[in-house]
């Protein structure tokens, strides 16, 4: 399997993204193009040391920096996130990842894939864990304002992804809103329920905010705007926790032991609440298997991510979203 990753995205430069491409070869077998500047890939290559893996090296002249408007991919067509999107619309590839300019990253996505036939707006899907596994937040960024359908469209979505993702057969379907009873919520949130009810899914109503993580549901839909809020607060939330265990397992001798003896458990813990493990989010609703990754990916994440790929491309679940959502289908 090929996939390509734009190897000039991300905050912590190429190196993460060239060991990672590397680990997944080696882990997986999935053989990685690299897009960008092919001196600079080639240099930094031999430095890591990792000269062994054969790796496709697609030159992009030019990047988009975070600094860029998400608009700029229209004129830079030599960027490395631009031409990764077209190899794999062209089928040299079978996915394409990036952790660099989310906008950017979307844009090009949908100006060279083009949206399934049904879909309104493409939407990120963030596999999110809870207390006993995992659960897919659909929509985690890309569309900050929606109307009703929007949400619908992003359930029959996460609904499928969630199937490949978390191995459910028949994930439950919940929307986000301020209280249980269907009375709850404002206007869009209200309306998109009444949809969601007769939509034929597994729909089993609103979830708050304190249940998320307690594994109410498999599938939480949201609008972008609160998705990413969501999102963001969940990865802070755990960072300051094991901040605050790893302070107050130094205060006292006590401590120190009962924190050496628990040292396991938290690393457990850790790596269960690690985006990291998660890999790369898809974008769904576009034609061809695209990932967008955490700016931040490490070499962990970015491996994951092509795991995570090659299991959607696997599963054929860009076809299997097609049928659902064509206009046949969903009336």
């Amino acid at each position: 399997m090929k996939i390509a990753i734009d190897a000039m995205g991300g905050d912590l430069g190429s190196s993460p993204l060239i060991l990672g491409s590397s680990d997944a070869y080696r882990e997986f077998g999935i053989e990685p193009a690299l897009v960008g500047d092919k001196a600079h890939l080639e240099s930094a290559i031999k430095e890591l040391g990792v000269t062994d893996v054969p790796f496709r090296i697609v030159h992009a002249p030019d990047m988009i920096s975070m600094h860029d408007a998400a608009t700029d991919v229209r004129k830079k067509k030599g960027s490395s996130v631009w031409l990764a999107t077209e190899i794999l619309r062209e089928g040299q590839v079978e996915a394409a990842i990036s952790a660099g300019h989310t906008g950017a990253a979307m844009a090009s996505a949908l100006l060279v894939l083009g949206r399934l036939p049904g879909v309104d707006r493409p939407a990120i899907a963030a596999v999110l864990p809870h207390l006993t596994g995992a659960f897919v937040l659909v929509d985690a960024g890309a569309n900050v304002d929606c109307k009703p359908v929007h949400l619908l469209q992003f359930a029959r979505m996460g609904y499928h992804y969630a199937r490949t993702a978390l191995s459910l057969e028949t994930p439950r379907v919940a929307i986000l809103s301020n209280g249980e009873e269907e009375s709850k919520g404002n206007d869009l949130v209200r309306e998109a329920h009444e949809l969601l009810k007769g939509s034929g899914l597994p729909f089993i109503g609103n979830v708050e905010g304190k249940d998320l993580f307690r594994g109410a549901a498999d599938v939480v839909v949201v609008d972008g705007f609160v998705g990413n809020v969501v999102l963001k607060t969940s990865e802070g939330l755990a960072e300051a926790f094991f901040s605050m265990i790893r302070q107050a397992a130094s205060m006292t001798t006590l401590s120190r032991v009962g924190g050496l003896l628990m040292k396991p458990s938290f690393r457990s813990l850790r790596k269960k609440t690690d985006y990291a493990e998660y890999g790369g989010a898809p974008l769904l609703g576009v034609n061809a298997p695209f990932f967008i990754c955490h700016g931040r990916s490490d070499r962990r994440a970015i491996k994951n991510a092509f795991r995570v790929a090659r299991d959607v491309v696997r599963e054929k679940m860009i076809s299997k979203i097609a049928r659902e959502m064509s206009p046949e289908k969903t009336g």
